[in-house]
């Protein structure tokens, strides 16, 4: 499901699935789109994407959630100026001590949050009309509180109606299996569930103990700097037999609201231009570079309920 409207799974093609376009850390009592003018985001942010739409990319999953920026109008614009197909989301994120959560995430149940989330994609999001693609939520890097169990499980509720995938900023191993747990208790299988910066696990054996049950391993934070690092994990996970259930992506752009032309904006082309590069210089096939930009996406953004 693209801000567009729907799209078989085949039309996806080469996608970035973790990237943001605009991103506001005011925490989630002052958010407002006020603060940024869509024009001015659009002038910053536009030769980028245009950019990777050149290189042969064709779709861009922005998983910039609720109350920290999302603004799927602005991603709709994005889109028809420059081809691009893009994915927007609901859920909420508690991640950073839940200082981006509303108040209404603290008192509401998972079903309630569930309901806010399925209405979303049932009726679109702030009378906009566009549609979620995914679920994002994110939880903090230690054990699940009771606040990010309820989140998981109101993501998984949110699932078993809709079909959406979950993807949930995570981190190291511990939090994502009790989140894997926790889906699998109410039903769901582990393949709806996209583990989020499990780059940040440094125990690598850990990545097979939850892609042996389905789960998607999301390396998402592909930089120049650290591109042999990324090598190294997908080496594992090629070996491993996993390579069919591992993405990647760069956790670029991050416009920000209030610095002049959107401070830092982090481009969106590594990958297309380096990491693919060393990919091929190390024995990985086209065939495994498909997998890792056409195939595993247009797989882990289907739109199908997965039940145990």
């Amino acid at each position: 499901m693209t801000v567009k409207g729907p799209i078989p799974a085949n039309q996806l093609g080469q996608t970035l699935i973790h990237e943001h376009v605009l991103v506001d850390f005011i925490g989630a009592d002052s958010i407002s789109s006020s603060r940024w003018d869509e024009e001015e985001v659009l002038k910053t942010v536009a030769p980028y994407a245009a950019e990777i739409k050149s290189l042969g990319l064709n779709s861009l999953i922005e998983c910039t959630p609720a109350y920290l920026g999302r603004d799927p109008a602005l991603l709709l614009a994005l889109s028809e100026r420059t081809g691009l197909q893009i994915l927007t989301n609901t859920g909420y994120y508690g991640a950073v001590d839940n200082k981006y959560l509303p108040e209404q995430a603290h008192t509401l149940s998972a079903r309630e949050l569930a309901d806010i989330w399925i209405s979303e994609w049932d009726s679109g999001i702030d009378h906009t009309g566009i549609r979620p693609g995914f679920i994002k939520i994110g939880v903090n890097s230690d054990s699940l509180s009771d606040m990010h169990q309820k989140l998981i499980l109101a993501a998984g509720l949110t699932h078993l109606q809709t079909g959406l995938t979950i993807a949930s900023h995570t981190g190291p191993y511990l939090p994502a299996s009790q989140q894997v747990a926790i889906l699998k208790d109410n039903g769901i299988h582990p393949s709806a569930f996209i583990w989020v910066h499990a780059q940040n696990e440094r125990d690598m054996e850990r990545y097979s103990l939850l892609a042996k049950e389905g789960v998607w391993i999301s390396l998402d934070g592909i930089q120049p700097e650290n591109q042999n690092t990324y090598l190294e994990k997908l080496k594992f996970l090629k070996k491993e037999g996993y390579l069919d259930q591992v993405l990647i992506s760069h956790d670029g752009g991050w416009y920000s609201p209030g610095e002049e032309n959107g401070g830092n904006f982090r481009e969106y082309t590594t990958i297309s231009r380096e990491f693919i590069p060393l990919l091929r210089a190390n024995g990985f096939t086209r065939s495994d570079i498909r997998k890792l930009l056409v195939t595993n996406p247009a797989k882990a953004f289907t739109i199908r309920k997965k039940t145990l």
